[in-house]
């Protein structure tokens, strides 16, 4: 055991947002999605939703601020304007986790699809709520007093 880390924080997923660099994505996604077929690296957390695997990476895990976009949500097929109450949850925790509003840009389910698959690696979680799937880019940890 680690101070300060969750049960969450296994050492495969440790291993793989250390390993990310900048610009790097992850595809946080749900129990439907096609993660084992889909991802370069697969990191298993089956056992939490969505919104507990997100916590996790952004407890350790900036996101992009050299972009204006660095936080997706794969749209409703048929409601794409629509923001389903598990993404509603996701984007409270990126704003308290970032702190400053960061919006979930909307994806189609295709172009999701697609960039999950470029991505550096796809967490599978137990997410069985639809469209609980997200991907985020990670940003730079600079050094104290360097900005």
């Amino acid at each position: 055991m680690l101070k300060t880390l969750t049960v969450l924080h296994t050492p495969e997923l440790l291993h793989t947002l250390a390993s990310m660099g900048h610009g790097d994505e992850i595809a946080l996604v749900d129990a439907n999605f096609p993660a084992a077929s889909m991802g370069q690296r697969l990191v298993r957390l089956d056992g939490t939703d969505l919104a507990g695997a997100l916590e996790a990476c952004l407890q350790l895990m900036p996101l992009d601020s050299f972009v204006k976009e660095s936080a997706f949500r794969m749209q409703p097929v048929h409601a794409p304007d629509e923001l389903p109450e598990v993404q509603q949850v996701c984007q409270k925790i990126i704003d308290r986790a970032e702190r400053k509003h960061v919006p979930l840009t909307g994806l189609s389910r295709e172009a999701f699809y697609r960039r999950a698959a470029k991505a550096y690696a796809v967490l599978a979680t137990g997410e069985q709520r639809p469209y609980g799937c997200i991907l985020l880019k990670k940003g730079v940890i600079f050094p104290p007093n360097s900005r």
